[in-house]
């Protein structure tokens, strides 16, 4: 089992920046993929960006390109998204999520672990 644990989420005015941080336990998190994905109420979970394992494959949703960055601190179990020039369109409930493997980076089926999610919210 995986446990994973995210935070850094809260209330930011557009154009601000949030870091979130997703802190993993409970298996070999070096080995595993992980995933930024964001859902607001009543439509679909969206996959904003994912990392490989070793840190050197990454991939952003187009939406984000540009203004997120996703890195990895395998050494201390943690997963990052650093969120830039932020929009209201941004708010959601970010979660954080783990792949033992990877065939469709931005395909939340791959993932095997979810955390409990944290709310940003952007305000105009």
């Amino acid at each position: 089992q995986v446990q994973l644990v995210e935070s850094g989420g809260g209330l930011v005015q557009a154009g601000g920046s949030l870091r979130l941080s997703c802190a993993a336990s409970g298996r070999t998190f070096s080995s595993d993929a992980m995933g930024w994905f964001r859902q607001v109420p009543g439509k679909e979970r969206e996959f904003v960006a994912a990392i490989g394992w070793n840190g050197r494959n990454k991939y952003n949703a187009d939406s984000v390109k540009g203004r997120f960055t996703i890195s990895r601190d395998n050494a201390e179990n943690t997963v990052y998204l650093q969120m830039n020039s932020l929009k209201p369109e941004d708010t959601a409930v970010y979660y954080c999520a783990a792949a033992r493997s990877w065939g469709t980076p931005d395909d939340d089926r791959e993932y095997n672990y979810w955390g409990q999610g944290t709310q940003v919210t952007v305000s105009s």
